[in-house]
């Protein structure tokens, strides 16, 4: 079975059109940084899949790291992430990154972002796998949405920037080896052939893969699986980030139980109100996450119960509460007094490491293509990204194809126009109603029990199987909707995880084998896993 080039068929001589010097393919913190860094001269067309404060950047908790106090250094935080990333960071980019932070902070400020204070000064925190004090915070626990709300409200003051919401991306065009625009379907008004000189991918995650996940609904790797089938190179896709604390109670939506509560002081207790971390780590509660996700999957396997429990009731209940507003209305919400009550949690899928490959200044290997935050692998996290390193990464690397891209658009000759391009999906036999909901759960709680926090080669060949079955009856149809689509990019991306899951006979950072369960240098080092051409795959 043969993927398709592309999920839809189209002819762009009866396809409506729309023209932009620079498309952006994403609308959360990484995608508006890049618009705002390209030249006014230029046209710019921001698209993002649902409303714009809908993305993994709005839901951010924690905050952003930082260089920021007297008592911390470069070298700190530098040495910190690459701890924390287990042997395979690009050290280059972790110092480019690293230094960057605090101006890119400045900038938000300058913008609007209302962090929080302390006597007068950036309120600073700590948080899993840091040596010091750098997070900066806002609205206590919610960082997230005052950031993109600042970074919103500038892009729209920005003429040359266009916003789109209700807009997904359905494939990424190209012509003779490059990248020359997109599909896009908006709303009740069709598709659109978007033509543009460059195109910056900002598209997020991937969580949605996952039954158990931090992410919002729109994650299910659109970005990835497009540049994929474009023919960008995507490595890494081993590596998803299990956030230790998802709050978890039958019946509701997950919620995000911050790094910053255990930053904090807060300790993990099992069933039994033991403290299970000083046994795992030397670093107890603040281990990296990865540690800590392991360390709550053995502890709900040895007790046989669904959940570990965060406890804060040793801390300053004030404290608590000013800190963790958000996290304590949710909490209030299911009777659960945070400064007393302990709260049931457990891992959930957090943050895609790997993704669309790019180098240090964010083009990817196709030409015309650019690509920054989640959506990326840019070396910096390594095998496990270290706390609140993401939001900082979408900043600079936002800002650096905002750069790059502003300056291959001015070279780029002639005027822009519809190229001659046509495709037709090729039609298989198919059975009747695809039931789309029923498929889409199968897949999220396969991957949780056979490529979730603990891995073994029977059970990923066993999902490789499945998944590869579900690939070449789904893959092959041609639908007209979200849903059918995201169907589509899911099964890709859940079909690379496990390949390169696969591949990978050995344990590093977010990646366990409980078949290879140490680290092989030997073998692996500084290797990473770059996904098969979708030839090779299907």
């Amino acid at each position: 079975m043969a993927s398709s080039r592309y999920l839809v068929s189209f002819d762009s001589r009866n396809t409506f059109h729309r023209f932009t010097d620079i498309l952006v393919i994403g609308a959360g913190i990484a995608g508006l940084r890049a618009a705002l860094e390209i030249d006014e001269q230029l046209s710019v067309l921001v698209a993002t899949k649902d409303r714009i404060t809908e993305s993994n950047s709005s839901y951010a908790q924690g905050g952003l790291a930082g260089v920021l106090s007297p008592e911390d250094t470069f070298e700190n935080h530098v040495e910190d992430t690459l701890i924390a990333g287990d042997g395979l960071c690009h050290r280059e980019v972790v110092e480019h990154v690293v230094h960057e932070a605090p101006a890119e902070i400045e900038k938000l400020i300058g913008w609007g972002t209302n962090f929080d204070l302390e006597n007068g000064s950036l309120a600073l925190t700590r948080e899993g796998g840091h040596s010091h004090r750098r997070i900066v915070h806002a609205l206590g626990d919610s960082t997230g949405f005052e950031v993109m709300r600042a970074i919103i409200a500038t892009a729209r003051t920005r003429s040359n920037i266009t916003l789109w919401d209700d807009t997904i991306l359905v494939d990424l065009l190209t012509d003779r080896g490059q990248c020359v625009g997109a599909i896009l379907s908006r709303g009740g008004t069709g598709q659109f052939l978007i033509w543009a000189r460059q195109v910056i991918l900002a598209a997020g995650g991937c969580g949605m893969v996952y039954r158990e996940t931090t992410n919002p609904p729109v994650a299910t790797g659109d970005g990835m699986a497009a540049a994929y089938r474009a023919g960008a190179e995507l490595r890494d896709m081993e590596f998803m980030q299990f956030h230790p604390t998802v709050l978890y109670v039958a019946g509701s939506a997950r919620y995000l139980i911050s790094e910053a509560v255990r930053g904090e002081g807060a300790y993990l207790r099992d069933i039994n109100g033991e403290r299970f971390m000083p046994a795992a780590d030397k670093r107890a509660e603040l281990a990296p996450r990865d540690v800590v996700a392991r360390a709550i999957f053995r502890t709900m396997e040895k007790t046989q119960h669904p959940n570990v429990y965060l406890d804060l009731s040793h801390l300053d209940p004030a404290m608590v509460l000013k800190r963790f507003p958000g996290i304590n209305r949710v909490c209030k919400g299911f009777g659960m007094d945070i400064t007393k009550d302990r709260i049931p949690v457990r891992p959930g899928a957090h943050y895609m490491i790997g993704g669309v490959t790019i180098d240090d200044r964010g083009r990817t290997t196709l030409p015309g293509l650019w690509a920054c935050g989640e959506v990326s692998s840019s070396g910096l996290h390594g095998a496990n990204r270290l706390a609140s390193n993401s939001l900082i990464e979408g900043l600079v690397f936002g800002a650096t194809c905002g750069r790059g891209a502003t300056e291959a658009a001015r070279k780029y000759s002639g005027d822009l126009v519809a190229l001659p391009l046509r495709y037709t999906v090729p039609q298989h036999e198919t059975n009747d109603h695809l039931d789309l909901a029923d498929m889409t759960a199968s897949l999220r709680a396969l991957m949780v029990r056979k490529m979730g926090i603990v891995r073994e080669r029977s059970r990923l060949n066993e999902a490789l199987q499945d998944v590869g079955f579900w690939c070449r009856y789904v893959l092959t149809r041609e639908f007209d909707n979200r849903s059918g689509w995201e169907l589509q990019n899911l099964l890709i991306i859940a079909r690379l995880m496990i390949d390169a899951a696969i591949k990978r006979d050995e344990s590093r950072g977010t990646h366990f084998r409980s078949d290879f369960p140490t680290r092989d240098d030997v073998r692996w080092g500084l290797r990473h896993n770059a996904a098969p051409r979708v030839e090779e795959l299907f």
